[in-house]
């Protein structure tokens, strides 16, 4: 039973100093850092070996240019022509949630000493993103439409009397959008490997529990864990998407004033 109090589904999550104090330190190397360079690294490699521009293109060259070719479909399906000037930046949350989100679902635990790390699980990685998509949404509305983008609060057809309760409540649900769109991402992956974590402990608990049942229900853990961890490599696709498509949407608001 010794080996059931180690398992903690939170302790996956916890913010480790690697060079530097974490105490009032603010430069302090973290885990969650190196799994940011080493996610960058990653999808480095993966862009640098498909940009080779072949005459017939291998598999590396079409996974990069079919991504490269659906983010840019699904600006132009949000935003229209404006929309390829921001590109750049939507690909690359695209490409960093997507790659952190499957690099954070990978067994590195099973090589001694190695401890994975899932940095769109911190609701800070996940907050900041939300941030600069919001400030480009403000930047743009702000820049191209001066105080008409405020018209983008008051719905046309809206009848004079509700004007200032409806232009409020489209106000409060705009500013509600970066805490919403960092909330999504965040409690999506978190709540996903808690769930794993926890079914892997009663694998423990039933491996070391007597009679028939214990096994039996470590049995049906694995499986279990099997089933969720699918789900979660096709959340983890998911979440990537709807965080840039709803960045389109909103860049589309601030560009268009639908």
């Amino acid at each position: 039973m010794a080996a059931e109090s180690t398992i903690d589904p939170m302790h996956q999550f916890q913010i480790d100093s690697l060079a530097g104090d974490l105490a009032g330190n603010p430069f302090a190397f973290t885990n969650s850092a190196l799994w940011m360079l080493i996610v960058l690294g990653a999808i480095f490699v993966f862009m640098l070996g498909g940009m080779k521009r072949e005459l017939v293109p291998g598999r590396w060259q079409v996974m990069v240019e079919g991504i490269t070719s659906f983010v840019a479909s699904m600006i132009d399906t949000s935003i229209g022509p404006e929309g390829r000037k921001y590109l750049p930046w939507v690909f690359t949350i695209f490409m960093f949630i997507l790659f952190a989100n499957l690099m954070g679902l990978m067994p590195f635990g099973v090589v001694p000493g190695v401890h994975p790390f899932t940095v769109t699980s911190q609701f800070t990685i996940t907050g900041v993103m939300a941030i600069i998509s919001f400030s480009i949404v403000l930047i743009v509305g702000f820049w191209k439409h001066g105080f008409h983008f405020f018209s983008l609060f008051i719905p046309h057809g809206t009848p004079k009397p509700l004007l200032p309760l409806i232009f409020l409540i489209e106000l409060l649900s705009f500013l509600v959008r970066p805490f919403s769109l960092a909330l999504r991402l965040f409690v999506a992956m978190i709540a996903g490997h808690i769930l794993i974590k926890v079914f892997a402990s009663f694998i423990v608990s039933g491996l070391n529990a007597e009679g028939a049942m214990g096994p039996a229900i470590a049995l049906l853990s694995f499986l279990f864990i099997a089933g969720v961890s699918a789900l979660e490599l096709l959340v983890a696709a998911i979440q990537a998407y709807v965080f840039a498509l709803l960045t389109s949407l909103y860049i589309n608001d601030a560009e268009n004033l639908h």
